[in-house]
């Protein structure tokens, strides 16, 4: 078996949409989220910073995607993986102005 063959061979056992999962940074600043709206693929990863000057807690009640956080203190950062496409709201328990739209294609 020649090497391209192997390469192939490997990638064909890794779950769909892992081989090229990302992770996408959203802050939070000022009690928002510093985007409205945030497009990923289905596998993809969001780490949320909190880079604001009080706690908050991140969390999706949308059915298909439901997390909790919980509180995100200070210079703290938790990441949330989104396996399903839809479109889904993140929130701020603590802040519920605070509005993310996840959209997982």
């Amino acid at each position: 078996m020649r090497m391209t063959q192997i390469v192939a061979f490997g990638l064909g056992l890794l779950p769909a949409g892992s081989a090229f999962a990302k992770e996408h940074i959203v802050s939070q600043k000022a009690k928002q989220f510093t985007a409205e709206e945030i497009t990923l693929a289905v596998g993809d990863t969001v780490l949320f910073k909190n880079e604001d000057d009080t706690s908050h807690n991140v969390f999706s009640s949308t059915e298909g995607a439901k997390f909790n956080l919980g509180i995100q203190k200070q210079g703290a950062e938790s990441s949330q993986k989104f396996d399903k496409a839809g479109a889904f709201e993140v929130r701020c328990a603590i802040h519920p102005k605070m509005k993310l739209k996840v959209v997982v294609k």
